[in-house]
């Protein structure tokens, strides 16, 4: 029996799947590293602790599943998006990471869309500059830090590291170079115009490899460590949502997927990059080649309900509070939940909104706070979902994975919500099982990963909306789309008081 194995670099821990011809997971083991907030805003990791941990996982991987090593045939990536990973001419990294979630970078957006220009940025990258992504980072850098961006000879993005520091061979692959905001998705090339306009010398950006491309081998040493053969074929991979899309197999026009982990992610294929969104939405290039994704972002979508429970509920399991919040009624009773608790990506770009419940009776109990959030969480989503219909897209259904598929009652939520029948997985492993397809195809076990996919993917269940339920909810999404609007002025002026 042959495996592959796929990686998947998250913010809080490295997976790492092995996986057999059929699709089925042999082996998992996940290893956590820190997070480093040194203060309000910031988010760091050190780069030394991913390669140390992916190292331990992948030894802690195989011995566990107990085969022969020479069975593993490639690996592949997924990761984390946007973190910026500076490096010396020795191929160090300068300083800890900076992560996706950092949002120190404010004044340097506005810096690019005053400089680049908001239409232009949107031509070239297609999206608006945020504070997540790369491009503000390495300006925030050059500002705040010169004597190491002086020092700068080229930056990776993380899972880019790993694979540099297990093979030796530097590059970066396009699904994550899209949210640098520094690629021409187009081109698929640097944008020569964007590095004058913002002063970036254009070799500092390392160099572009498809997706699905063989990168080189494991270092001997390196292979020697973990355990594995030194002729283990390594592919580069893809970012975290590319490669949970094609886990899930979206790959082909119509296909659509909605994901809930701590952001809430709705992610629509699409093979070309000539629709105009300005903005609304991200646009990415996917991990298939030649092909895109459209991505809209609820930032704090089962942060929401985390936050709820271990708020209110502390004492109570997450499944008992889904349960109980089921019994309460579509609309929770007359009560709203916006799940704007970070600020808001999609479609409002807002770092400074947050969150509200409209319609608070003393009759409410906190089930119906907690229906009111899972609600509101998925109405968030929606509002992704209705862009990329008003697109002119057709959605025969939704894959959902995440932790919104766990439970029958988010899934039927959604379906309602979204007034779209709902895909669960039966073996649904998220970005990791897209990286391990990657390798699969380029061990050549597939022609495609399409094909792959037919394999791979299994679907255990498929909820349909509930007609009347639907109804109900259009009603109440319209209703919860004039929260934003009409509460944006007092949040800007509750600014001020908070910690």
């Amino acid at each position: 029996m042959e495996y592959v194995i796929g990686i998947d670099l998250g913010t809080s821990a490295v997976k790492v799947l092995l996986v057999d011809r059929n699709g089925q997971v042999r082996g998992e083991w996940t290893e956590p590293y820190p997070l480093y907030q040194p203060q309000s805003g910031y988010s760091e990791q050190n780069p030394e602790d991913w390669v140390e941990k992916t190292m331990v996982a992948l030894r802690q991987v195989v011995q566990t599943a107990n085969i022969d090593p020479r069975s593993v045939c490639g690996l592949s990536f997924s990761g984390q998006m946007h973190g910026l990973v500076l490096l010396n001419e020795k191929g160090e990294a300068l300083r800890k990471a900076v992560l996706w979630n950092d949002t120190r970078t404010a004044n340097e957006c506005r810096e690019i869309e005053e400089r680049v220009g908001v239409d232009r940025l949107l031509s070239i990258t297609q999206n608006r500059a945020l504070e997540g992504f790369t491009l503000p980072k390495i300006l925030w850098v050059k500002k705040h830090e010169p004597q190491l961006y002086q020092q700068a000879y080229t930056f990776l993005l993380p899972k880019d590291y790993v694979r540099f520091r297990l093979t030796g061979q530097m590059a970066m692959e396009y699904s994550d170079a899209a949210g640098t905001l520094l690629l021409d998705i187009r081109k698929k090339a640097w944008s020569r115009e964007i590095c004058e306009l913002l002063d970036i010398d254009e070799r500092l950006c390392p160099p572009l490899v498809e997706s699905t491309s063989y990168v080189g081998t494991l270092l001997s040493d390196i292979a020697e460590q973990i355990g594995l053969s030194a002729n283990v074929k390594v592919f580069a991979g893809g970012a975290d949502n590319a490669c949970g899309a094609i886990g899930a197999g979206i790959l082909s026009e119509g296909t659509t997927m909605c994901s809930i982990g701590t952001s809430g992610v709705v992610l629509a294929y699409e093979q070309t990059a000539t629709k105009d969104f300005a903005g609304k939405v991200h646009y990415f290039n996917h991990a298939k080649p030649n092909s895109y994704y459209i991505m809209g972002v609820t930032l704090a979508a089962g942060y929401s309900f985390d936050w709820l429970k271990r708020t209110f509920m502390p004492e109570i399991s997450f499944s008992e509070v889904i349960h109980q919040a089921a019994e309460s009624p579509i609309g929770a009773n007359g009560l709203l939940f916006t799940p704007y608790l970070v600020g808001e990506r999609t479609p409002h770009a807002d770092a400074h909104i947050r969150a509200s419940f409209i319609g608070i009776d003393a009759s409410h109990t906190k089930w119906d706070f907690a229906r009111a959030v899972m609600e509101g969480i998925i109405f968030s989503l929606n509002e992704s979902v209705e862009i990329i219909k008003r697109s002119g897209k057709k959605m025969k259904s939704i894959v959902s994975i995440g932790g919104g598929a766990k439970s029958h009652e988010w899934l039927q939520i959604q379906a309602n919500i979204f007034h779209t029948p709902i895909e669960k997985l039966k073996n649904e492993q998220g970005p990791g099982l897209g990286a391990a397809m990657i390798a699969a195809c380029g061990c050549g076990w597939f022609e495609s990963l399409e094909e792959c996919a037919a394999t791979f993917k299994q679907v255990e269940q498929l909820v349909e909306p509930q007609e009347d339920a639907a109804q109900r909810y259009q009603e109440l999404f319209h209703v919860y789309r004039q929260i934003y609007a009409q509460t944006k002025e007092i949040n800007e002026q509750l600014k001020k008081f908070r910690n």
